[in-house]
């Protein structure tokens, strides 16, 4: 009951902010319409937010080990409530600049609460049932982005154009009373669940324990109490620079992020406009079909984390991935073939929401396999911050190539053709992160026979947690030791250096290009008006 009642909280956390990162694309005909945004000012919205997750979610995972998640989901929630004022403020003046700010702030919000959800979870559920309750908390946040979806353009039409920003304001403020809540209770439901207090908790138990001499114990007594929190706190500090000794699969696993974000959330965003224009719908049957794309998720998650729960075999993870993949690539193939051939988007966006539905959870429930449990929230930070480098990226090139052949009338046969070029980019990516996967699967079973031999050298503890995705006659090492999955030799530590100096990289790109391309576009929008 205890632990359910943590999962409502942590499900909770993140309702506001999908909804409010989804409701943007069923609108983009009424924006450029109403307010003279281009395709370019467009996506400088959205990079507005996965702009800051680039570099926010390594931040989130450092804070939630050192503050602890309680208040660090206040801080994220926090954000994100007064990014949407702000971006709701834009709307009212229909200021371009101001919505970008509010995003801008809104992102620094997202994926350190995202970190802290599923630091939520793994903390309380890392040995009852992990997959079902990662499925259930992703749940929540694709819920709540399906129903904006779906909601977004109804919404305006009935209420007027403003109703779609005060909705996700609205739920951005429930959310961060539902992160009240939880610090109001979180060292409670960790001692009535048995889980250790993390380092923010444990700082404030060691505070108390010192102050106690009002309640009787002897000095001896709470010295020892207060050195046994203490050595709790040592224990769970994240050291940043060990990032760089996590092994080489963990880092195809990163790369493989890149590639996922660069393919995923820039066409859930942009696939309502690309489907009304090239199949000739309105924007209310484009807006309700592009809905799809959420739709995949609410009823894959659940099955997905029972499957990695059950089917404990590492092939498993891989199968999933491949099959993902392989569906995006059939959206993908699908929409560059010309509209005449296929008459409908429809099986192409059913085709994505397959693919997509369960990929998103396969990408967190992994982590925890990877790498020790100390080091679970940073790694969900890496993974996160590439994720998003990759949708920044991605994103912001996307506006400027609908932009490149744009014309004064929006559905001319250029404007068509750079729809088209865009699909066709977003299908070769995916081959890439097609082979990228198998090229993962491969290194991952060139690994195996290394780590067999260290499982075969060294005497494991019987109270070692449960694998998370297979059992121990599958190859894959208990939770207890994952250090076997740690980079070892000095060319495979060097090599985790070279990987962290290449992602600092790629970060900077994503910021450079959104700079630049934000000076010349928001500048054009001034001028304008």
């Amino acid at each position: 009951m205890i632990r359910a009642l943590a999962l409502l909280c942590a499900c909770a956390l993140s309702v506001g902010s999908h909804y409010a990162q989804y409701f943007l694309g069923p609108i983009k005909s009424r924006l450029s319409r109403e307010m003279g945004t281009s395709n370019a000012q467009f996506s400088l919205l959205i990079a507005s937010f996965s702009l800051n997750n680039t570099w926010t979610p390594l931040l989130g995972g450092l804070l939630t080990a050192r503050l602890g998640t309680a208040w660090s989901s206040v801080l994220a929630t926090s954000l994100i409530f007064v990014g949407q004022l702000i971006l709701l403020l834009g709307d009212t003046l229909e200021s371009v600049r101001l919505m970008s700010l509010g995003f801008f702030v809104f992102g620094l919000g997202i994926s350190p609460l995202a970190v802290v959800q599923e630091t939520i979870i793994v903390r309380f559920f890392s040995s009852h049932g992990l997959g079902i309750s990662l499925a259930l908390g992703l749940l929540a946040g694709k819920g709540a982005s399906f129903v904006s979806a779906i909601t977004s353009f109804p919404l305006s039409e009935r209420f007027g154009p403003r109703a779609p920003f005060v909705v996700a304001t609205l739920l951005a403020g429930f959310s961060f009373a539902v992160n009240l809540l939880y610090l109001s209770y979180s060292a409670w439901f960790a001692r009535s669940t048995g889980v250790g207090l993390e380092e923010g908790e444990a700082r404030a138990a060691a505070r108390k324990a010192q102050a106690a001499s009002e309640t009787g114990l002897s000095a001896a007594e709470r010295m020892s109490e207060a050195e046994a929190l203490r050595r709790i706190e040592r224990k769970r500090r994240v050291r940043f620079r060990n990032i760089g000794k996590l092994g080489d699969v963990f880092w195809a696993y990163v790369g493989i992020n890149v590639l996922c974000g660069a393919i995923w959330a820039p066409f859930m965003h942009l696939s309502a406009n690309i489907i009304e224009r090239r199949y000739g719908l309105t924007e209310a049957d484009a807006g309700s079909r592009a809905s799809l794309l959420m739709a995949g998720s609410i009823f894959l998650y659940p099955i997905c984390g029972y499957l990695t729960d059950r089917l404990k075999t590492a092939t498993v993870v891989h199968k999933m991935f491949v099959l993902s993949s392989i569906l995006t690539l059939v959206c993908y193939s699908w929409l560059a073939l010309p509209p005449e051939w296929t008459k409908s988007p429809t099986p192409a966006l059913v085709a994505f929401s397959g693919g997509h539905g369960f990929a998103t959870l396969l990408l967190v429930i992994i982590v925890p396999h990877l790498v020790p449990i100390k080091y679970v929230s940073s790694a969900l930070g890496v993974h996160k911050a590439l994720e998003q480098t990759g949708s920044t990226i991605s994103q912001t090139l996307a506006g400027l190539l609908l932009d490149k052949t744009r014309s004064s009338t929006l559905d001319t046969p250029n404007n068509l053709q750079a729809i088209s070029l865009l699909l066709r980019a977003f299908l070769a990516v995916n081959v890439v992160q097609l082979v990228s996967i198998l090229g993962m699967w491969r290194l991952q079973d060139e690994e195996r026979p290394a780590q067999q031999e260290a499982l075969h050298t060294r005497t494991f503890s019987a109270s070692s947690a449960r694998p998370l995705l297979s059992k121990p006659s599958h190859h894959v090492l208990p939770h207890g030791n994952r250090k076997h999955m740690m980079a070892h030799s000095r060319v495979e530590k060097r090599r985790g250096a070279i990987f962290i100096l290449l992602s600092g990289l790629a970060i900077v790109a994503a910021w450079v290009l959104f700079m630049v391309v934000a000076w010349e576009k928001l500048q054009d929008r001034v001028a304008k008006r």
